[in-house]
């Protein structure tokens, strides 16, 4: 993936991203070391990366999504922060649903807080989807979208781009 990203020709616009496990007993993504280029967000961050062959990638912290996404599947239909699905079909969903429910959540405690651990079901479903609408949820976070009355809500105002003939110029008018 890392490869392909970066020989993509849409290079400069697509990154790799993926979980990382973060237990209770796991160093918060809040609490990381924040570094100079670091873009730190809602349970995931861009660190900074250094030399010729590495590519710039997204980090998440999967057990808090995989809590978010079900959480989210657990919202009443038509409230806000509700996902859902389609129709009235069961069996058009089968495999979406058995993929979004292969893991199972283990309440756990350690450095002082509490967090929901996710395991595999020993049923041996697949987990991809679950995987795929857990990345779909961090790429909406990292475009600004969050869910009404939490802190993370607002649009984010882009900053203008800088250009270096405006630099000069600046600098010759300063």
């Amino acid at each position: 993936m890392y490869q392909f990203c970066r020989q993509s020709p849409h290079n400069a616009i697509v990154m790799p991203s993926h979980g990382r496990f973060v237990g209770a007993a796991s160093l918060p993504f809040q609490e990381y070391q924040r570094k100079r280029g670091d873009r730190v967000g809602h349970h995931w961050r861009i660190p900074t990366v250094v030399g010729r062959r590495t590519v710039r990638h997204l980090l998440h912290d999967t057990n808090h999504w995989k809590s978010f996404v079900q959480a989210r599947l657990a919202v009443p239909m038509g409230d806000p922060g509700c996902l859902s699905l389609y129709g009235h079909d069961p069996e058009r969903h089968r495999l979406l649903s058995e993929h979004l429910t292969a893991e199972y959540r283990v309440r756990t405690s350690g450095r002082g807080r509490e967090v929901d651990e996710w395991k595999l079901r020993p049923t041996g479903f697949d987990n991809h989807w679950l995987d795929g609408v857990v990345g779909c949820a961090v790429a909406a976070s990292l475009v600004g979208v969050a869910l009404p009355g939490t802190s993370d809500q607002g649009p984010r105002l882009a900053k203008p781009r800088l250009r270096l003939s405006s630099l000069h110029a600046r600098r010759k008018s300063g």
